[in-house]
């Protein structure tokens, strides 16, 4: 056995014999727990992740507290950074479980983050709730189509926002060729990718091109010069806003001027700071639109951007959805403990969020909702169409 698998299961080990003699409230104060990735690769996620769990954390708290079962409690956050590594995802996790004894955890975001961190979970019988992470193997036991029955997550899941960006470029642009680049080391964006390329295929498109990298690479000449000469007429990148800019960029050097089409891992500002100009006109699909907001959405963007100065995004928006879902599944349970959690978790079939309708069906942590289509137009990002399920 590997070394770093063996620490793994041991971490899996030593948290399900720990959390076992947890209680995760401690008088009048319950105990909640947040992984982000507030440095490494993505650090503007983390930020936006931070911003929204102070927030949703802060208006309970301000309001006198959480009743949960008749009595009123305060909230008390644990902030833990994952530093954009798998590991110490799942190490943030235990330590949230085992020492902090939280009643549940939010996050992580990225979906290489959230799996591992979700093992930790499920195995801890913990809910953690990500909300972010779009890829079907977060919420399923292992290669299974089984569902975990501890984690859940505020995002639509990636076979769905596959086949909405494959229907957009078919329907939308009328792209009947399309190239796709992806990191073939992260399951989010393999996952898209495989699920964008089967969509388009099936509906009549060819991919032309479909190339890979690894994560940390950054000259993507060779990949792009074969997507080149394969001629599409669309570019998919299923990509990290930090990766994406360099992408674009390195292809437009070569002289490539099809359009770009993303995923929700566009939706940070930091992709327009980074990308500039470059990425005018292009889309990608994600979770809420700001200038398109319901009540609810509309009421959460005027707090946040008086509290933070700025717009909040789709990380803020789910994360702060995810706070909802679990203020109601206490307040279901009437309970503070992590099995009553769990059971309040199950017990939500319908909630109106910040980023839409959710409906859970029984035995599912995925919920089912509508994603958005944007475009990058100036320094904003602007609702294009809605897509629903």
């Amino acid at each position: 056995m590997k070394k770093g698998t063996l620490i793994f299961v041991v971490m899996i080990i030593a948290s399900m014999l720990l959390a076992a003699c947890g209680t995760s409230a401690e008088g009048d104060v319950i105990k909640v727990g947040v992984v982000a990735e507030l440095t490494g690769d993505i650090p503007a996620v983390g930020a936006s992740c931070k911003n929204a769990a102070e927030l949703a954390v802060k208006e309970i708290n301000d309001a006198g507290g959480l009743e949960v079962g008749g009595k009123t409690y305060k909230i008390e956050l644990f902030i833990e950074d994952n530093a954009g590594k798998a590991d110490q995802s799942a190490s943030a996790a235990s330590k949230l479980i085992t020492q902090q004894n939280v009643v549940a955890i939010i996050g992580p975001n990225a979906s290489r983050y959230a799996i591992p961190a979700s093992e930790i979970a499920e195995s801890s019988k913990v809910v953690l709730i990500s909300p972010w992470s779009t890829n079907p193997k977060t919420t399923l036991k292992g290669d299974t189509t089984e569902p975990k029955q501890y984690v859940f997550r505020a995002a639509f899941i990636d076979p769905f926002q596959g086949r909405v960006v494959a229907k957009f470029a078919l329907d939308n642009l009328n792209a009947k060729k399309a190239a796709v680049l992806y990191d073939v080391a992260s399951d989010y964006n393999k996952g898209i990718a495989e699920f964008f390329k089967a969509t388009f295929e099936e509906n009549g498109g060819t991919v032309v091109a479909f190339e890979t990298y690894t994560t940390g690479d950054k000259d993507f000449s060779a990949q792009l010069t074969k997507i080149k000469e394969a001629a599409p007429e669309v570019i998919f990148l299923p990509n990290y806003y930090s990766e994406v800019p360099l992408q674009i960029q390195q292809a437009h050097r070569l002289g490539i001027t099809v359009p770009f089409l993303g995923s929700d891992s566009w939706g940070s500002s930091e992709l327009i700071t980074l990308c500039g100009a470059e990425c005018e006109g292009y889309f990608f699909s994600t979770h809420y639109a700001a200038d398109a907001a319901t009540p609810v959405a509309t009421k959460f963007i005027e707090s946040y951007k008086t509290t933070y100065g700025n717009t909040p995004d789709d990380v803020a928006a789910l994360t702060y959805d995810s706070f909802g879902l679990l203020w109601n599944a206490l307040k279901a349970a009437g309970k503070v403990d992590r099995e009553s959690v769990r059971a309040g978790m199950a017990m939500i079939t319908n909630y109106e969020g910040v980023t839409g309708n959710m409906a859970f069906e029984s035995g599912s942590g995925d919920p089912v909702k509508s994603a958005v289509i944007l475009q990058v137009k100036g320094d904003k990002f602007v609702w294009f169409a809605n897509a629903a399920p």
